[in-house]
């Protein structure tokens, strides 16, 4: 399988960061923050330079991950001075990987809203009423943008967002008929909060079509406690769903990247000591 890494978890020094992913075997190299500079925000000359690099060290680019929409409210709207902001960030990015070669762009959703459907009574005192409506007005602006480029998105299922879960990524998808341009980009262990199983439910969830990009880490999350601790990859409430889900991606000959999210740190700080510590595990399951 193709084996990546986002690259600011290693350093933002992206020289740096290709000479740890020459000595570990990884390939593909998913774009956040270069230097101190989000994607979407460098100028034409430092796009062009981290191209050459990375052209010149044999390191594809899998995906540009900006925060696009990440901070928005259901009380957003299109056309807002909020959301055209992230509006033209998406086309910068979108102008960004067409130099680099990325075949991804990365959203966010929104911030989430609890409860979203109910039945029983819930529907009339619990449900944010009009919060998923919303959610999709501001992410449908988004689609024409990518097609009229040749790109896809993918959009994470991340905490606190609206897209927490597989299963609502899938919903997003099909209630804005956009399988074309918009993929699941899978972050296990950002489900795990809203206790989404990674395998088989999560799995089963994003086939078919739905699935175009994998950020991987272990966590432990105590959701009553709000309480969130990253741990070492194989040491975590993932442990023993990275095996099978690694067997069904290769069963189904997922054709996508696998990034290890290297955002572990043993102590100090230090997230390179952290990525140091997990790769190895990390490659024993998904790699070839």
């Amino acid at each position: 399988m193709k084996l990546g890494v986002l690259c600011d978890g290693i350093s933002r020094d992206l020289a740096h960061t290709v000479d740890v992913m020459d000595e570990f075997g990884l390939d593909y190299a998913e774009l956040q923050f270069v230097g101190d500079t989000e994607v979407g925000d460098h100028s034409a000359r430092e796009i062009k330079e981290i191209d050459s690099l990375l052209r010149d060290r044999g390191k594809p680019v899998s995906c540009l991950s900006r925060h696009i929409f990440a901070g928005l409210t259901s009380a957003n709207a299109p056309g807002d001075a909020a959301h055209s902001q992230h509006m033209d960030a998406l086309k910068r990015v979108i102008d960004m990987a067409h130099v680099v070669g990325s075949p991804l762009v990365r959203i966010m959703t929104n911030k989430k809203e609890q409860i979203l459907w109910g039945q029983g009574g819930a529907e009339k005192w619990n449900v944010a009423h009009g919060a998923w409506d919303a959610t999709l007005s501001l992410i449908e602006p988004a689609l024409g943008v990518a097609r009229d480029a040749g790109l896809t998105l993918v959009v994470e299922t991340g905490n606190g967002t609206m897209i927490n879960s597989n299963w609502t990524a899938r919903k997003l998808i099909d209630d804005l008929d956009a399988k074309d341009v918009l993929k699941i980009l899978w972050d296990p262990a950002n489900n795990c909060w809203c206790h989404e199983t990674a395998y088989p439910d999560g799995y089963e969830t994003a086939r078919d079509g739905y699935l175009g990009h994998i950020h991987i880490k272990d966590v432990e999350v105590n959701t009553p406690a709000a309480t969130l601790i990253v741990k070492p990859m194989g040491a975590g409430q993932l442990a023993d769903q990275f095996a099978p889900i690694a067997a069904a991606l290769r069963a189904d000959a997922y054709d996508g990247v696998i990034s290890f999210e290297s955002v572990y740190h043993p102590g100090n700080g230090d997230f390179e000591a952290g990525f140091r510590a997990c790769i190895a595990t990390f490659k024993s399951i998904f790699g070839p």
